[in-house]
């Protein structure tokens, strides 16, 4: 079994060329939402509404996993996580972002991630590219991200950026 992470920058086409990757692979296939399913914004429900509506009809089961994203990986066939950086949020909150407990959190993922128990496709955000961000919360996340990305793609069999919907291969797969 392999793994594959895709990053790339907002609205870079990284959601789809992980899509299209999975749904080229054989068996059954989990797309696992990291994004919270009962939205307060209007226009989070319509993200989540576009995301699912690119999957129908296309032999996807759906796991909404907010917490325990290990557990929530399929044993076989092919799983498909979007996104690692909301996940990420999702357990900073939960942990009062404490950098220990969820990078280690992290690290745990990795070793799932070095050795999936199917195939693995994961989709996170490349956050370093940009500006600085304002506040003192948004620069530590910046930097949880980044370095939950390094550890990630150094984890993973294969990582991919894309950027302006074009796939770039950052690390080949040696398998």
């Amino acid at each position: 079994m392999r793994s594959l992470l895709v990053t790339g920058g907002a609205r870079s086409g990284k959601s789809t060329y992980a899509q299209r990757r999975a749904e080229a692979l054989v068996g059954p296939r989990t797309y696992i939402a990291t994004a919270w399913s009962d939205p307060t914004d209007a226009e989070m429900q319509a993200r989540i509404a576009r995301h699912r509506a690119d999957r129908a009809g296309r032999g996807w089961t759906t796991v909404e996993c907010t917490g325990d994203l290990r557990g929530a990986i399929p044993r076989q066939g092919v799983a498909l996580v979007d996104c690692i950086t909301l996940w990420l949020s999702g357990r900073a909150m939960a942990l009062a972002w404490d950098e220990a407990a969820i990078l280690a959190e992290v690290d745990a993922l990795c070793a799932l991630v070095a050795h999936p128990p199917c195939e693995l496709l994961l989709v996170t955000n490349e956050v370093g590219s940009g500006v600085v961000p304002e506040t003192a919360i948004g620069r530590q996340f910046r930097d949880l991200q980044g370095w939950a990305n390094q550890r990630l793609a150094a984890a993973a069999h294969e990582v991919v950026l894309c950027v302006c919907g074009l796939p770039m291969t950052v690390k080949p797969c040696a398998r």
